[in-house]
């Protein structure tokens, strides 16, 4: 029956050409433009370690003398942040702190480049999931031993060395050599989530989240030593003696992610932590010693907001212009039917029940839905294209994967049958002995 509904749709729809691609316009119109910024929204508030982030969590305390008991800051200070690392209570843990740095490769033409460079410990890698490509990362005795060594990204080996694998080579950090000894296979997480902080200062401005990943990783003691000076602090309670060296400091500036892989371990490095915060307090250097936090990945990223509030608000419109544009086609289905109230009539007369009419009608709504959702799906790789060249941290991770392009056809759809609602019940609700005194 369903076909035969469909058939006589198709052949109603060949009747009227102009209405009927009046209608799939304004689906297509709409389902693109709110497609489009739903796709954005999709991607950048997706989970960017699928598996794995609610075993990942990231320790906060308050370190300020003069705290007012508030939020504590988003990162810690050095005492606090090496001590807890050096504990090890965690699965795996890594200390995080970026800075810029004058790089060169010798052997190679290219001059001198500043790059931000991302110092952390060991774990950080297989904690991670990050993908090698050549070589691989550094161990924890290199950690220990403030190795001279450090992994680059995918990006920036093919712009120092074409691509080809750069392990065992040289490169000059500031006025230091260091060892290539891994090169990260293409690596883009989206937001940047290791160096997300700050987010509820940012009043919705966060696209700087979805910048891409550093280009060299040191280790956290070896960038101490050959980058000092070079800190810059998230916030300081008193002014540091000599800005850029901030290990002895009053400011907090480095992160710290932890892995526990169970709820057991979760609830014992809680306590842990309190427990550390207790014995700081009694040695004199915290006073707080109720203002910890402990979130999980998506925990944190939520606290920070970290999809941009002009997304949210595209997003908002867009889907306003849809109700729009569904609103235009309601009207356009209603008179369509309804100019076919002799037809309708003669269909009643001829044993043709209600329930057929209105069935009839909404499968003609759903045809006009799908060939809506063929043009929105055109126009929404046209929007994401567009978007793909604005100048937008997040520019180059947007596209439209398989869920969103089956999601673009069952909201055409769905919203077709929305506003062929109104229009079927009207039609099927034709008296027949009306209409045929009119025939």
């Amino acid at each position: 029956m369903i076909g035969y509904y469909v058939e006589l749709a198709v052949h109603s729809l060949r009747r009227n050409k102009v209405l009927t691609a009046l209608m799939v316009l304004a689906i297509a119109v709409g389902i693109g433009a709110s497609m489009t910024t739903l796709t954005i929204m999709h991607l950048l508030s997706g989970d960017p370690l699928h598996g794995r982030s609610g075993q990942i969590f990231y320790p906060q305390l308050d370190a300020n003398p003069d705290s007012k008991g508030r939020q504590p800051y988003d990162m810690l200070d050095y005492p606090s942040a090496t001590a807890l690392w050096n504990a090890h209570r965690a699965d795996r843990q890594a200390l995080v702190v970026n800075s810029p740095i004058k790089l060169l490769a010798p052997g190679t033409r290219l001059p001198p480049l500043m790059q931000p460079m991302l110092s952390t410990t060991a774990d950080f890698f297989p904690m991670f999931a990050v993908p090698f490509r050549f070589g691989r990362s550094w161990s924890a005795e290199d950690d220990a031993a403030h190795a001279r060594v450090a992994v680059i990204s995918a990006d920036l080996n093919d712009r120092l060395f074409a691509g080809e694998n750069s392990v065992g080579r040289t490169l000059r950090l500031k006025n230091s050599d260091v060892r290539i000894v891994g090169v990260l296979a293409p690596w883009r997480p989206s937001p940047l989530f290791y160096d997300v902080r700050g987010g509820r200062f940012a009043s919705g401005d966060t696209a700087s989240f979805y910048g891409k990943p550093e280009g060299v990783i040191t280790p956290f003691s070896t960038a101490l030593e050959i980058n000092d000076g070079n800190f810059q602090p998230f916030t300081c309670w008193s002014v540091p003696a000599t800005p850029g060296h901030l290990q002895n400091a009053s400011c907090v500036w480095i992160a710290l992610w932890v892995q526990l892989g169970d709820a057991a371990k979760v609830a014992a490095y809680r306590q842990f932590l309190d427990g550390y915060v207790a014995q700081q307090h009694a040695l004199g250097r915290l006073t707080r010693t109720d203002n910890t936090r402990m979130r999980s990945l998506t925990e944190w990223l939520d606290f920070n907001g970290v999809v941009p509030s002009d997304v949210k608000l595209q997003t908002s419109l867009a889907f306003a212009f849809l109700a729009i544009c569904l609103c235009n086609v309601v009207g356009l289905l209603l008179a369509k039917f309804l100019r076919r109230g002799g037809e309708i009539g003669l269909r009643r007369a001829m044993g043709a029940t209600r329930r057929a009419v209105f069935m009839q009608c909404l499968v003609e709504a759903g045809v006009i839905g799908v060939l809506g959702g063929i043009g929105g799906l055109f126009l929404t790789v046209l929007g994401l294209w567009l978007v793909r060249r604005q100048p937008l941290p997040y520019a180059d991770v947007v596209h439209l994967d398989v869920s969103m392009f089956l999601v673009t056809f069952l909201i055409s759809v769905g919203a077709s049958l929305l506003a062929g609602l109104l229009p079927a019940a009207r039609a099927s609700l034709v008296e027949p002995a009306l209409q045929l005194k009119v025939l």
